[in-house]
């Protein structure tokens, strides 16, 4: 694990991103360093993001945003910081409300919830020093529609989505942006994990359609971020082609 402090390179700035071994993390973080960031990358497979930190000259560190000391020693090793990418997240089963395993529902909400606002509350100082600060939050579709056998994690992106748009209100004449990006059917290991590693469950959920791929979501953080610092993109809603919304597809009509 590389050592505590920051090597600046590029535009001199600092990016943070979470949930960083995989899918829409490892792109972003892949896409910061093509701009000329400094990538952090936060994550629970060190491993992973150790191997991506080489490969973009970039600073791997454990991270569980689950965990009150993990996030306090990620934190502690951090003297600057631009922008913040909260992308550690992720869904849990796919059972209708009578038969919700709440163990699955705590993981959730403590995940993408929780999670998501010990990072940001921890980092805001960071971003604030900064002059010009940018949070992005992944949330989802799913924290704007309501869908049968998802409301464990549609009610937790939902919270994500509110916390991060209530900071957007409450930050209003301070130097940080704030970008929710909610991005529909992406290709990823989200599947994966919601079906327990249950790879034919997981790949059923993308045959007959095209969906999107994490490079899609990568390209909208680095636009958001590239904006001059007097225009913020408040909300992306963005899905593929064949999907309508969170149900509605080529495959449902």
């Amino acid at each position: 694990m590389s050592a505590p402090g920051n090597s600046v390179s590029g535009n001199g700035k600092v990016a943070v991103v979470t949930g960083a071994s995989s899918g829409i993390g490892a792109a972003t973080a892949r896409s910061l360093a093509r701009d000329g960031y400094s990538v952090v990358l936060g994550a629970r497979r060190v491993d992973r993001i150790e191997e991506l930190a080489q490969e973009i000259g970039g600073r791997a560190m454990y991270l569980d945003v689950t965990d009150a000391a993990s996030v306090e020693r990620f934190v502690a090793t951090l003297d600057r910081v631009h922008v913040l990418v909260n992308n550690a997240g992720g869904a849990k089963g796919l059972a209708p409300i009578s038969e919700a395993n709440l163990e699955d529902w705590r993981w959730m909400w403590e995940t993408n919830v929780v999670g998501t606002l010990r990072v940001t509350k921890a980092l805001l100082p960071h971003l604030e020093a900064s002059g010009d600060g940018l949070i992005v939050t992944i949330t989802s579709t799913a924290a704007l529609e309501a869908y049968d056998n998802g409301a464990g994690y549609t009610s937790a992106k939902h919270a994500q989505g509110v916390l991060h748009r209530t900071l957007r209100l409450e930050l209003i004449g301070k130097p940080i942006r704030l970008t929710e990006i909610c991005p529909g059917m992406v290709e990823t290991e989200f599947s994966l994990v919601r079906f327990d590693g249950d790879a034919a469950k997981a790949d059923a959920v993308y045959e007959g359609l095209t969906p999107m791929v994490a490079d899609d979501i990568a390209e909208l953080v680095s636009f958001a971020a590239s904006r001059p610092s007097h225009v913020n993109l408040d909300q992306i809603v963005v899905r593929p082609r064949d999907q309508a919304t969170s149900r509605r597809n080529i495959k449902t009509g």
